[in-house]
């Protein structure tokens, strides 16, 4: 009877249900922290005049997105032992702010790249500029993805963390081209099916980008912790 109770919740069909179960607790947990500014920006039209207040709807995810990480890299794969919730909300409370210093700046500047693409003609600019724009903005958001997962695991002052991200960047280009992979499947199925899919599948996607950034954290706990 012992042996029998040690094997159960460690098998294959126990850690696929522990897997399922931390997803959806951690993905609802993650909606629910991120549900006053997904509700505003429910309320906001698409007119590109709404950018700025649309970034403040954003905010809260940022450490929404953060606790949901740190649930999953310390996530339980035994399915007698599994506490996601808890685990969220330690990582909320211990990176919210942290978060939030590397997202609003991030999302300050993303938005003036995105109004100044918006009102592209009225600027004057040659035409190159805005393919120029793009690349930044996207550099941008490959640089906050290896900012996502430093600060969730790590407890490095913010300006550390802003450097190893961008130093991650060309370091590990597989970690950089799998965020960037994920970037690109999370636009095509905003364009192509509905707004809403990057955020119920906010969770598998976070998990994907842990799984591609294992080289980058492998390096940061070996050569920058002590």
């Amino acid at each position: 009877m012992s042996t029998q109770s040690a094997a159960f919740g460690v098998g294959p069909f126990a850690r696929a249900a522990a897997l399922i179960h931390t997803l959806v607790t951690v993905g609802a947990l993650l909606l629910l922290a991120a549900a006053p500014g997904l509700a505003g920006l429910l309320l906001l039209g698409p007119d590109p005049t709404n950018l700025p207040l649309a970034a403040v709807c954003l905010l809260p995810l940022g450490p929404a997105a953060c606790a949901a990480v740190y649930a999953l890299h310390h996530r339980d794969r035994d399915l007698t032992d599994l506490h996601p919730a808890r685990a969220y909300r330690r990582g909320w409370r211990l990176n919210a702010l942290p978060a939030l210093r590397l997202w609003a700046p991030l999302l300050a500047w993303l938005t003036v790249i995105a109004f100044t693409l918006t009102h592209f003609s009225a600027t004057g600019l040659p035409g190159w500029w805005a393919v120029l724009l793009g690349v930044i903005g996207t550099g941008s958001l490959l640089w906050g993805a290896h900012a996502l997962v430093l600060t969730s695991l790590f407890s490095f002052r913010t300006r550390d963390t802003a450097r190893l991200a961008a130093y991650f960047l060309f370091r590990h280009g597989r970690a950089t081209l799998a965020a960037g992979s994920l970037l690109v499947l999370a636009a095509a199925g905003t364009a192509l099916l509905t707004e809403a899919l990057p955020a119920l599948l906010a969770a598998p996607l976070l998990l994907s980008l842990l799984h591609g950034s294992r080289a980058l954290i492998a390096e940061t706990e070996r050569d920058f912790t002590v």
